[in-house]
Protein backbone atom coordinates (compact mmCIF):
# COMPACT_ATOMS: atom_id res chain seq x y z
CA UNK A 1 0.00 0.00 0.00
CA UNK A 2 1.30 3.27 -1.00
CA UNK A 3 -0.02 6.80 -0.17
CA UNK A 4 0.51 9.51 -2.95
CA UNK A 5 0.04 13.14 -1.97
CA UNK A 6 -1.37 15.29 -4.62
CA UNK A 7 -0.50 18.95 -4.73
CA UNK A 8 -1.72 22.33 -6.49
CA UNK A 9 -5.48 20.62 -7.01
CA UNK A 10 -7.31 23.14 -8.85
CA UNK A 11 -10.21 23.75 -5.87
CA UNK A 12 -12.87 22.61 -8.15
CA UNK A 13 -11.43 19.21 -7.97
CA UNK A 14 -13.35 16.27 -6.30
CA UNK A 15 -12.07 13.17 -5.24
CA UNK A 16 -14.34 11.15 -7.76
CA UNK A 17 -12.30 13.29 -10.47
CA UNK A 18 -9.01 12.47 -8.50
CA UNK A 19 -10.15 8.84 -8.61
CA UNK A 20 -10.70 8.46 -12.16
CA UNK A 21 -7.25 10.53 -12.75
CA UNK A 22 -5.33 7.75 -10.96
CA UNK A 23 -7.77 4.85 -11.77
CA UNK A 24 -5.78 4.80 -15.44
CA UNK A 25 -2.34 3.89 -13.89
CA UNK A 26 -3.93 1.20 -11.31
CA UNK A 27 -6.41 0.32 -8.47
CA UNK A 28 -6.97 3.02 -6.20
CA UNK A 29 -8.22 2.01 -2.50
CA UNK A 30 -9.03 5.23 -1.09
CA UNK A 31 -9.12 9.14 -2.08
CA UNK A 32 -9.05 11.93 0.39
CA UNK A 33 -8.91 15.74 -0.68
CA UNK A 34 -8.15 18.29 2.15
CA UNK A 35 -10.97 20.63 3.27
CA UNK A 36 -10.96 23.82 5.49
CA UNK A 37 -12.27 23.33 8.66
CA UNK A 38 -14.08 26.27 8.56
CA UNK A 39 -15.39 27.27 5.41
CA UNK A 40 -15.61 23.38 4.11
CA UNK A 41 -13.63 24.51 0.95
CA UNK A 42 -10.73 22.46 -0.95
CA UNK A 43 -7.22 23.11 0.66
CA UNK A 44 -6.14 21.94 -2.52
CA UNK A 45 -4.32 18.66 -1.90
CA UNK A 46 -5.26 15.52 -1.28
CA UNK A 47 -4.12 11.85 -0.99
CA UNK A 48 -4.65 9.05 -3.02
CA UNK A 49 -4.12 5.16 -1.83
CA UNK A 50 -2.82 2.51 -4.47
CA UNK A 51 -2.29 -0.89 -2.74
CA UNK A 52 0.24 -1.96 -5.44
CA UNK A 53 3.29 -0.23 -5.41
CA UNK A 54 4.27 -0.36 -8.44
CA UNK A 55 1.28 1.12 -10.20
CA UNK A 56 2.08 4.04 -7.39
CA UNK A 57 5.63 4.46 -8.69
CA UNK A 58 4.04 4.36 -12.47
CA UNK A 59 0.91 6.91 -11.59
CA UNK A 60 3.70 9.21 -9.32
CA UNK A 61 5.92 9.08 -12.57
CA UNK A 62 3.57 9.92 -15.16
CA UNK A 63 1.39 12.49 -12.98
CA UNK A 64 3.65 14.63 -11.31
CA UNK A 65 3.82 17.63 -13.59
CA UNK A 66 0.73 17.06 -15.41
CA UNK A 67 -1.48 19.83 -16.37
CA UNK A 68 -4.73 18.84 -14.57
CA UNK A 69 -7.59 21.73 -14.58
CA UNK A 70 -5.61 24.62 -15.98
CA UNK A 71 -2.82 23.71 -12.57
CA UNK A 72 0.64 21.34 -12.70
CA UNK A 73 0.20 19.48 -10.25
CA UNK A 74 2.52 17.88 -7.51
CA UNK A 75 2.78 14.15 -7.50
CA UNK A 76 4.55 12.29 -5.03
CA UNK A 77 5.02 9.56 -2.21
CA UNK A 78 3.21 11.05 0.73
CA UNK A 79 5.67 11.45 4.27
CA UNK A 80 4.21 10.37 7.95
CA UNK A 81 3.54 13.57 9.20
CA UNK A 82 6.35 14.87 11.99
CA UNK A 83 4.77 15.68 15.31
CA UNK A 84 1.21 15.66 14.65
CA UNK A 85 0.85 18.61 12.22
CA UNK A 86 0.01 22.14 12.71
CA UNK A 87 -1.74 23.84 15.91
CA UNK A 88 -1.33 23.34 19.43
CA UNK A 89 -0.08 19.55 20.56
CA UNK A 90 -1.12 18.09 23.17
CA UNK A 91 0.48 16.60 25.87
CA UNK A 92 3.46 18.23 28.21
CA UNK A 93 3.79 21.28 29.90
CA UNK A 94 1.27 23.98 31.83
CA UNK A 95 -1.89 25.02 31.45
CA UNK A 96 -3.16 28.22 32.02
CA UNK A 97 -4.25 30.73 34.98
CA UNK A 98 -2.92 30.88 38.15
CA UNK A 99 -2.77 27.77 40.78
CA UNK A 100 -0.61 27.96 43.93
CA UNK A 101 2.74 27.07 43.76
CA UNK A 102 2.82 23.64 45.65
CA UNK A 103 6.45 21.87 44.17
CA UNK A 104 4.18 18.95 42.54
CA UNK A 105 3.62 18.24 39.29
CA UNK A 106 0.06 17.06 38.65
CA UNK A 107 -2.29 17.55 35.98
CA UNK A 108 -1.41 19.94 33.42
CA UNK A 109 2.42 19.77 34.31
CA UNK A 110 4.17 22.16 36.10
CA UNK A 111 6.88 20.76 38.46
CA UNK A 112 9.81 22.27 39.87
CA UNK A 113 10.99 25.01 36.62
CA UNK A 114 12.77 27.76 38.63
CA UNK A 115 11.94 31.32 39.57
CA UNK A 116 7.92 32.12 39.09
CA UNK A 117 7.83 34.56 36.20
CA UNK A 118 5.25 37.57 35.73
CA UNK A 119 2.76 36.54 32.76
CA UNK A 120 3.05 37.60 29.27
CA UNK A 121 -0.67 39.41 28.59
Amino acid sequence: MKNIFVGNLDFGATEASIRTLFETHGAVERVSLITDRDTGRSRGFGFVEMPDDGEAERAIAALNGANVGGRQINVNEARPREGGGGGRGFGGGGGGGFRPRSGGGGAGGGGNRGPRREPRW
